[in-house]
């Protein structure tokens, strides 16, 4: 059993003044792996009072030094490729296709805003004036378990690009991916100061970070009703905020589309990262008269979804993150049959053998109303519903028809068609025939999907401030 008691401050790996631990457990056996002693507010003020004297000198470096600082972190990132892939199966039970697919999303992060820096004009001409794009100051960084490390990479590498500083809260149930990213980080050298992480509860170290009048910025991926509070707090020292929130992503399966190619994509798009996914196709919406043929190809391609250890190289579905997490789909999927969803394939309870672990069956609902709560709230888990559909138009009011927006999906064999569809859906991305991650382009939501981008320019100008000279 490992125990972590260091958070990183200033440099340096520090014991926190917190006295709290937290129990890591596997939520593949349900076994304990370790536990972690948790930071406090003074350790959360710290670390903001580090970040904020680093700041003064950081800001001013210059493109190359900062490029230099990308390269040296994922260097050292590199190295240690399989203790990444091993650390995430194990504490979060991502499977080892995922897993494997996360490390090299995190490496590929740098890349990108390496490639935006060498290209990225600090200082513009607007009308007669110049602009310059300043650092705006220490960013607060808040993350969640569903995908920790990749997080961390892509976030820190956009405020260090700008010039800025950090604290970053993860997830405490990521303790073990956090210890091990910052080991790599501080490999790498930076500034004393440039980045500060603290484990810690959201009520603790998080609060602190929405309040604390020295936190200019706050970038948070979770959920809604996290990013509202976070947002109402940030408020009052007028706080910058990116929120990246829940999302019910709909799956528009146009009646042209191939559907033998369309609904196993649908279903890799709603079952992936074992359902956890903000940007997972949770609601398939297919044409009426089609139905009998989705329900046939989806029959079939349950039976080669593999549920089981994630540690197996052929284990496409693993475990929820915890038992709490599980209880909250098995609730969700009883809430469907009390609607009167029919369960086509799935069901409640654990599939048969992996009864220790917090393994759900992946589950499709059939003869969904686009009202029923299974159809409208976020339920992170491998929970597909179907929805049908008599015309296009009936299609994109459906997909439309949700508080969120962040991501969407089309297929069509008719390229032109999909792009029309596409430009009508309320969302931050829309996939078009396949799912693919552009790191250039902005990714955030529209409606209660959250505020603010991320990647790309826009991801970077969310850490800048404008400041016009004008003479």
């Amino acid at each position: 059993m490992k125990t972590i008691d260091k958070i990183y401050i200033n440099g340096e790996f520090v014991t926190p003044q917190g006295t709290e631990y937290f129990d890591l457990i596997s939520p593949t056996t349900n076994k304990i792996l370790g536990k972690v002693l948790l930071g406090n507010q003074k350790d959360t003020q710290n670390a903001i009072a580090a970040a904020k004297n680093a700041f003064e000198t950081f800001s001013k470096t210059t493109i190359e030094e900062r490029i230099q600082y990308l390269k040296n972190m994922q260097a050292s990132i590199e190295k240690r490729k399989e203790d990444f892939i091993n650390t995430m199966v194990e504490e979060y039970g991502g499977t080892l296709q995922f897993a494997t697919i996360s490390y090299e999303y995190m490496l590929k992060s740098f890349n990108s805003v390496i490639e935006l820096l060498n290209t990225y004009k600090f200082s513009k001409i607007m009308g007669e004036s110049e602009v310059q794009m300043t650092s705006i100051g220490v960013v607060g960084i808040i993350i969640p378990w569903n995908s920790s490390n990749g997080f961390i990479c892509s976030k820190l590498s956009t405020a260090i690009a700008a010039g800025c500083t950090t604290v970053i809260k993860p997830s405490e149930m990521s303790a073990q991916q956090t210890q091990l990213i910052t080991e790599c980080l501080h490999e790498a050298k930076l500034p004393k100061g440039v980045f500060n992480i603290v484990n810690g509860l959201g009520e603790v170290v998080g609060a602190e970070i929405s309040r604390n009048p020295d936190i200019a910025k706050i970038s948070f991926t979770g959920s809604t009703v996290v990013g509202k509070i976070i947002a109402k707090e940030a408020i009052n020292t007028m706080k910058r905020v990116t929120l990246e929130l829940g999302g019910k992503s709909p799956n528009i399966i146009l009646d042209d589309a191939n559907f033998s190619e369309a609904i196993p994509l649908a279903m890799a798009a709603a079952y992936m990262n074992n359902g956890q996914a903000c940007i997972a196709g949770t609601r398939l919406l297919v044409p009426e008269s089609k139905l009998d043929e989705v329900k046939s190809l989806i029959k079939n391609i349950a039976a080669t979804i593999i549920v089981d250890d994630p540690k197996k190289e052929t284990t496409s579905v693993g475990p929820m993150v915890s038992a709490k997490q599980y209880e909250r789909v098995q609730n969700y999927i009883q809430t469907g049959i009390d609607e009167g969803a029919e369960i086509l394939i799935g069901g409640l309870g654990k599939p048969e053998g992996l009864e220790n672990g917090n393994f759900v069956k992946p589950t499709v609902f059939v003869h969904v109303k686009n009202n029923m709560r299974i159809a409208q709230e976020e339920i992170f888990g491998p929970v597909l519903s179907v929805i049908t559909y008599k015309t296009e138009e009936e299609a994109i009011k459906i997909a439309n028809d949700t508080t969120y927006g962040l991501q969407a999906y089309v297929s069509s064999s008719n390229e032109e068609r999909a792009h029309k569809v596409a430009s009508q859906i309320n969302a931050g991305r829309v996939q078009i025939n396949g799912i693919k991650h552009d790191p250039m382009a902005p990714f955030g939501g529209f409606k209660q999907s959250g505020i603010g981008r991320e990647f790309g320019i826009l991801g970077l100008e969310a850490y800048l401030e404008p400041k016009a000279l004008i003479r």
